[in-house]
């Protein structure tokens, strides 16, 4: 290694240093924080997120990371995915003024808290100025960033690596007939499965206690995290050592929790098993968002809702709520597996979910090509469920309004979950032909899993590209087959 480098992982660490204490204010406005100190926290989070975007776009850096890339020739394959990473990311960074930055900081906060209260209303109208603004500040970075096909192709970028709107929408149109066959078959195979089946009293300490319990026995090291309670589950991390996961409590049904849990202890895990020596760099930093839900959604699924794993866990869930000692394996499962079409995408089961994230992609382009005005939003949302649900939100919570991720700026964000569930199929099909993989997760015995992901996920970092990964980890580019498979053998 030589000096240069060395300064610029110097640089590189201390902007995420004052990244992640960011992160904590944000967690925190997201669990523990009193309403009136929005305000404030909203100025402090735009201040540290301003001099982030200061630091590392500033002269210093620019100037350690050319002098390190003239001498990349002696630096091993780390290094330089290093060096490619910081150059790209200083490309797009250095075209955004730290003014806006400060600006998109400081509405994300206050919309966040417009989310939460127009959400428990149910009134758009309470968000709608919020998005606007939102709207207005994602098209200018859009915009400034550039783009070769459309401005939602430089929101895209920011969440997945190498992948186009062109090619997303080409798959998804791919995918559409396919996804709603099965799902429409799904919930005609549901159709005698009782929705009330698992209902019952669940007290809330008690859901902790098995959500705890479960997400432990899978790899998640609560020494460097731990769950909270929040109006949308989400992971963050904090710094090395510090995952936080959260989810939400009905006390009639178990399992929306403990599936929040499961899903979010996939993020989780990945971040857990990201180097820590190198927090703060590329080779310590999850490659994209379709990668990372592919670590959810194959814990939330392929693990978590599969014979083995309630084989394992129905008996303790039946120790900790007595009354489900009188429901056989089978019978849990088949209301596990139920499918139906429902209002809300994270209670989504799986052959519906991508149904979805369809609704989402095309509205979203919408937004950001300005062919669908912000107050038509709750219009255009029914209209296209309807569509593609056979059914229209009776209110804006149930619709519209039910995701945190526009109040946050992430515009560009939801085609990453499709994305995910294809990962996440291929991922996992590759995993079961390891022998000792494939025998433990007979045994409901996840460790042989966890270590092959480390292995083939969680330590590359940012080193490759998210399809580089998939093709290195499964021997192919990727493909839907897996994940319609997948659907059709659980469903149909």
């Amino acid at each position: 290694m030589t000096k240069s480098y060395d300064q610029v992982c110097a640089l590189a660490r201390e902007v995420s240093i004052i990244n992640s204490s960011a992160s904590v204010l944000s967690w925190d406005q997201e669990t523990y924080m009193p309403d009136r100190g929005l305000g404030h926290r909203a100025h402090q989070l735009a201040y540290l997120t301003g001099k982030a975007h200061e630091l590392a776009t500033g002269k210093k850096f620019r100037t350690r990371l050319e002098k390190a890339e003239k001498e990349k020739r002696a630096f091993d394959s780390k290094e330089a995915a290093n060096l490619r990473e910081w150059r790209k990311e200083l490309e797009r960074a250095v075209r955004i003024p730290k003014n806006l930055v400060e600006e998109e900081s400081e509405a994300t906060s206050h919309g966040k808290a417009a989310w939460v209260e127009a959400r428990k209303k149910s009134d758009y109208a309470l968000f709608a100025p919020h998005l606007e603004k939102l709207l207005g500040i994602a098209r200018k970075k859009a915009e400034l960033w550039g783009y070769e096909g459309e401005p939602y192709d430089a929101l895209l970028a920011g969440y997945e690596k190498g992948a186009s709107t062109r090619e997303i929408d080409k798959l998804f149109s791919a995918l559409k007939p396919e996804l709603t066959q099965i799902a429409r078959g799904a919930v005609e195979a549901s159709k005698g499965v009782s929705p009330t089946a698992l209902r019952g009293k669940y007290p809330i300490e008690k859901q902790q206690l098995l959500n705890r319990e479960i997400a432990e026995s899978l790899g998640f090291d609560f020494e460097a995290g731990r769950i909270d309670t929040t109006a949308h589950p989400f992971c963050t991390t904090l710094g090395a050592g510090d995952v936080r996961l959260t989810t939400r409590y009905d006390e009639r049904d178990f399992t929306s929790s403990l599936f929040g849990v499961l899903h979010e202890a996939g993020h989780g895990m990945y971040e857990q098993g990201l180097l820590q020596e190198d927090f703060g760099l590329p080779s310590g930093t999850a490659v994209s968002l379709g990668i990372h839900e592919s670590q959810s959604r194959l814990w939330e699924n392929h693990v978590g809702r599969s014979r083995p794993f309630w084989e394992k866990w129905l008996p303790r869930a039946a120790e900790i709520f007595p009354h489900l000692k009188k429901v056989t394996l089978d019978e849990f499962l088949r209301s596990i597996w139920k499918a139906e079409f429902s209002f809300i995408r994270v209670e989504a089961d799986e052959a519906t979910y991508d149904l979805h994230i369809l609704l989402r992609f095309g509205l979203e382009r919408r937004l950001v090509d300005g062919s669908l005005k912000v107050k038509d939003v709750p219009q255009a949302w029914n209209d296209g469920f309807e569509e593609l649900f056979g059914m229209r939100p009776p209110d804006d919570a149930r619709g519209c309004l039910q995701d945190i991720h526009w109040s946050m700026g992430g515009l560009g964000y939801f085609a990453t979950y499709t994305l995910g569930n294809l990962n996440a199929a291929q991922l996992f099909a590759a995993a079961k032909k390891q022998r000792k993989i494939g025998d433990s997760l007979a045994r409901a015995d996840y460790a042989p899993l966890l270590k092959w992901l480390r292995e083939m996920v969680h330590a590359k970092g940012s080193l490759i590209m998210p399809r580089e990964l998939i093709r290195s980890a499964t021997g192919r580019e990727i493909q839907p087959k897996w994940h319609l498979t997948h659907l059709r053998e659980r469903f149909l």
